[in-house]
Order: C-alpha cells, then sequence, then structure tokens
C-alpha cells in the first residue's frame, strides 16, 4: 500500500511518498521518496519545481541492446566458466563482453577504452569497472588467461547455447574467407599468424592474418570461425576448417540443435577434388560455383538457347536457367548454367571500359615507338622487341583482354620495334553471346528445383557483406588491431565475432518481429538515442544527489525498436547518483 506522510521537521512540515508492505507477517515501510514542502509539490503540480543544476548525455540504445544480448548470450557465463578468478574486480568474462561490445558500436584502442565506456550506461550494468581497472594493460593481463583452445570452446559454448534458445534455422550455410592486413613488422618473431599472401584489399606490402566464417544463408548470423596463417590458400584451409566445423555439428546435433540435412555453400575459390571427396564422405550437402572454361560446352551455349527456363520466384527477375546432369568428382552431380541480364550488363560494361582503357594504353606505346622511329626521341635505351610484348601482356591482363585485342610486335627496319594492334569484334560477339551473364552451378541436392539452387548460391552475398561490415573503418568490428603477437590475435578474432553475433541477434528480433531494416540503419538508429541524466540540487538532509535520466525524442522506428527488443524491461526512470 501507499501513503503520504508528513514529518514535522524545525517547524516545517515536509511530505513524503512511501510504499509499505507486509514483511515476516508484520506492516512494515519498504521505501520512501522524499516530496518537499507543501508549496514543492503545489509547484511540481504547475511544472515549476526545482530546475536541474547540471546534466549529463550517456550513448544509450546500442549499449543497452548490446548488453542484453550479451546477457541473453550467457557470454559473461561462458567465459567464466573456462577461466575463473577470485571474486576480485571485473572477471575475464566481463573484460571479454566489454570488448565484444565495444566492437560492435564503435571500435577503440584498449588505451581509450574508459574514454569510450564512461560515456555509455554500461557503466550502470558494471559498476565495478575503473579507469584504472580498463587500463590496456589489466585487460590484457585477463585476456592472456585465455589459450587457443579456450577461445574456440567459449564460442562453442555460446553458439550451442543460442541455437537452443533461439531456434536458429542452419539447415543452409554459406562459407567464405578473407584476409585484414596488420602493421606488424616484417621482423617481428613473436607472431606466425601474420604473413604475406594474395590480401584481398591489394596491400600486398604487409603482412595480413587470414579469417574464415560459417555463416547463416538467410541472415548474417556467424556460425563458426576460424584464425589462420596469412600464406594459407582458401582451398588448404577449406579442408581444415570443415573438419573442425563438422566436429561442432556432431557436437549440437547430440544436443538435437542441428538439422540432419545441411546444405554447405561455397565459392568456386575452395574447389578441389580431395574437398569435394571430403564433403562427401562428412555427408553434406553442397551448392557452389565452377569456372566456365572448366565446362567449355555449357558455357559456349548462346544465351538465347531455347533450352534456358526463365527463373519465377521473387528476386530473380532477369534470370533464366539450363539444367543438366554430369559426372562429376566421382559422383553424379546436378549442373545449372544460369544467364542474368543484371550481371550481362554490368560485365559487359566491364568489357568494354577494360577495352578502352587496354586501348589507351597501347595507343599511348605504339606512339612513343613512332615518335622513336621519326627521331624525335632518341635517348634512353632502345626497346627490344620481348620488352614491349611483355608491357603489352601487362596491358592486357584483365579478363578477356587477351582474346578481344590482337597484336603484334615486330622488328622495324631501324631496329626498333613496331606494335600493331586490332579489337576482334567477331570474338567480342561470341564472348557476349556466351561467356558474359553466366554462371555455373553444381550441386548434390537432386530434389532442388533450379530457383532454389540459384537463391541458395546467391545467398553468399550474406558473408560478403559482413566481411564488408568488418573491414569498415567506422562501423566495423575488426579494425583496429594494434596487436603483435598470435595469442593476442586469436582472442581478437573471438571477440570480434561475438560482436558480429550479437548484432545478429539484435538484428533477427526485428526481422521475426517483421520490422525489415539493413544492419547499418539499425545501428544508426540505436546509437541516436541517447539517455540525459538531470542532478537537481541537494537538499542539507538529503543524503545522496538526486537525479533522473530522460531518453532523447524517439521517432517511431525507434519506438518500435525499443519495444521489440525489451530495452525498457526492468528500468527505472528515476536513480540516485
Amino acid at each position: 500500500m501507499e501513503r503520504l506522510e508528513t514529518k514535522k521537521i524545525g517547524g516545517h512540515v515536509y511530505y513524503y511518498y512511501s510504499h509499505w508492505g507486509w514483511v515476516n507477517g508484520k506492516c512494515k515501510r519498504l521505501w520512501q521518496k522524499y516530496l518537499g514542502k507543501l508549496e514543492d509539490i503545489a509547484k511540481a503540480c504547475e511544472g515549476g519545481g526545482q530546475s536541474p543544476v547540471s546534466a549529463e548525455i550517456f550513448e544509450w540504445g546500442l549499449p543497452t541492446a548490446l548488453w542484453r544480448e550479451c546477457s541473453l548470450a550467457k557470454v559473461i557465463e561462458e567465459v567464466d566458466a573456462l577461466c575463473p578468478k577470485r571474486r576480485q574486480g571485473l572477471s575475464t568474462g566481463r573484460y571479454l563482453a566489454i570488448a565484444a561490445i565495444n566492437r560492435a558500436i564503435r571500435p577503440n584502442s584498449k588505451r581509450s577504452m574508459w574514454e569510450w565506456f564512461s560515456q555509455t550506461t554500461l557503466l550502470r550494468n558494471l559498476p565495478e569497472a575503473s579507469k584504472e581497472a580498463l587500463c590496456s594493460q589489466r585487460f590484457w593481463d585477463h585476456m592472456d588467461k585465455l589459450e587457443v583452445k579456450d577461445g574456440q570452446q567459449i564460442w562453442k559454448n555460446i553458439f550451442r547455447g543460442v541455437v537452443e534458445r533461439e531456434a536458429l534455422d542452419i539447415s543452409s550455410i554459406a562459407y567464405d574467407g578473407t584476409n585484414f592486413y596488420t602493421f606488424i613488422d616484417t621482423f617481428n618473431q613473436r607472431c606466425q599468424i601474420a604473413k604475406r599472401g594474395k590480401n584481398k584489399q591489394g596491400q600486398y606490402e604487409l603482412r595480413q592474418v587470414s579469417y574464415a566464417l560459417f555463416c547463416s544463408a538467410d541472415a548474417p548470423m556467424p556460425l563458426f570461425y576460424d584464425v589462420y596463417e596469412g600464406n594459407r590458400h582458401d582451398a588448404k584451409e577449406f579442408p581444415l576448417i570443415l573438419e573442425k566445423f563438422n566436429a561442432f555439428l556432431k557436437e549440437i546435433s547430440a544436443k538435437r540443435c542441428a538439422p540432419a540435412n545441411i546444405t554447405l555453400i561455397f565459392d568456386k575459390g575452395n574447389n578441389s577434388e580431395s574437398n569435394f571427396i571430403l564433403i562427401d564422405e562428412m555427408g553434406l550437402n553442397f551448392v557452389c560455383s565452377e569456372k566456365l572454361d572448366l565446362h567449355k560446352e555449357l558455357t559456349e551455349i548462346p544465351n538465347n538457347d531455347p533450352r534456358f527456363i526463365a527463373c519465377e520466384q521473387e528476386g530473380l527477375d532477369g534470370t533464366k536457367a539450363l539444367r543438366v546432369k554430369k559426372k562429376l568428382h566421382g559422383k553424379e552431380r546436378i549442373v545449372v548454367v544460369t544467364f542474368s541480364s543484371n550481371l550481362f550488363n554490368t560485365q559487359w560494361q566491364t568489357v568494354q571500359a577494360d577495352i578502352n582503357k587496354a586501348l589507351d594504353q597501347l595507343g599511348l606505346m605504339r606512339q612513343k615507338l613512332q615518335d622513336r622511329e621519326a627521331g624525335i626521341v632518341r635517348g634512353g635505351k632502345l626497346p627490344s622487341v620481348s620488352w614491349v610484348q611483355a608491357k603489352c601482356e601487362e596491358i592486357l591482363s584483365r579478363p578477356f583482354m587477351r582474346r578481344v585485342i590482337k597484336l603484334s610486335v615486330a622488328q622495324g627496319p631501324q631496329g626498333i620495334p613496331q606494335l600493331q594492334y586490332i579489337v576482334d569484334s567477331a570474338i567480342l560477339k561470341e564472348l557476349a553471346d556466351t561467356y558474359l551473364g553466366k554462371n555455373i552451378l553444381i550441386t548434390s541436392q537432386h530434389d532442388w528445383d533450379n530457383d532454389r539452387i540459384i537463391k541458395a548460391y546467391r545467398s553468399q552475398s550474406v558473408i560478403e557483406n559482413v566481411f564488408k561490415e568488418m573491414k569498415d573503418r567506422q562501423t566495423g568490428s575488426w579494425w583496429p588491431m594494434n596487436h603483435w603477437t598470435d595469442s593476442k590475435i586469436m582472442v581478437h578474432g573471438l571477440y570480434c565475432t561475438i560482436a558480429l553475433l550479437l548484432r545478429a541477434l539484435m538484428l533477427r528480433r526485428l526481422t521475426t518481429a517483421k520490422i525489415r531494416i539493413p544492419m547499418g540503419r539499425l545501428l544508426s538508429e540505436l546509437d541516436n538515442i541517447r539517455e540525459v541524466v538531470n542532478f537537481y540540487p541537494k537538499s542539507r538532509r538529503q543524503k545522496l544527489q538526486r537525479s533522473q535520466s530522460v531518453l532523447t525524442k524517439t521517432s517511431e522506428l525507434q519506438k518500435k525498436i525499443i519495444e521489440t527488443l525489451e530495452l525498457r524491461k526492468g528500468e527505472k526512470n528515476e536513480v540516485l547518483g
């Protein structure tokens, strides 16, 4: 029950709002709230109460949402179960959770972790955190407790629990790999993971770390990952991580979390005879692409051949397919040749741009040779025929250019090479009628129709978007990575992947509630929701300064997000600070 009580102190009457309840058979006051004098109450009713003396603004939307997902996924509990410590300060699980949430919001270096953390409402969830506790040295003191096997087991335990609670659909799984360049010194011998390789961002002079990921084919939900040497080829990594992933599937299948029929989707970079044999031995189905040149008899079928059948499913506009059976990699497979008008238009424009660029470069080279022959250019070393041919090969390195542009280099009468070239219009037309716009897909799913096979393969874009998200310098989860040892890089990979998981779980809840927005929009909308805490003057009898929190004005979409993610659950509007 509630009561309005009065107390007379120093000749003045003060009012209190109190709540009473039964405790051990006796009615006792459970709590009370100071209201002030009668005139203070009157002013408050008229909207003229005490004005705040100061205010603080905290990040609320993203920290609250991610902390809730972190709690539901039991990240802290799973880490602490493997890395227990004395009940003193922040646990290892809390350090890892802070790092993962930071990566999911706005990645900071460990040196500036407190600067970010102190401006968020996470202070309310982790009151034991402090500037000293979140310095980079304390952070890595705890992260060093994690061994490589611990990190792998932590992820397995976290994700197994997520699958059980969220009833995730993992019947179709996309796989791909990428790499991240680093600034690790060439002569740093403490790091064996960072190696030079074919960097996907063109930073070939830098050492890189490779990252492989299994992802749900219908959502950006990470399922399993691996961090490995930067110089290991994708096709060689594929069987190693597939063995690990298959063992993981067996673990969760034992708890009836995983479907019996799983389809793996991957790109042509992982194709090899041994890999297909391994997939068959594991009993996994697959959908993947093949290089066009491996099936010339199918690639050279004209794009307007009547055997192509138009696709009918939503999202496959302008796509048609031709289906055959073919013995590949020891078994009879379904081969689907697809033609997409959108892909054709993109590739045609690319080929035209490549031709124009190559012609400009060849024209400039021929002009230089003609100027030397005419005596306009006399200095420098006389170019040889082999040198000119090598330069021409470099100019024509783009796809199809060596077939489309025919050239010849011959020794001139003055010993100066002469360059001649033409665009072969017949070859260009042949490319347009056959190669351009095509993809060749192979699958073990004999019961699937063409549309389903094509849609499954195109779901590979989900994992490609995850990699783009990870590499984004503003909202990506991977950079900065200021670590120089293998153990720290492995831990870095763990909390970056947990960050992906927390984001994906948020997005999944909204999608389930039929609120369909892209990940970038979701992060932006939540990031714009802030909490303002107003601090009021402290009376002479108050021990703590009164404060009141309020959210910034929210849009209709933000209100729906808050409601769907249950961000106000159990929250009190007024706090004491």
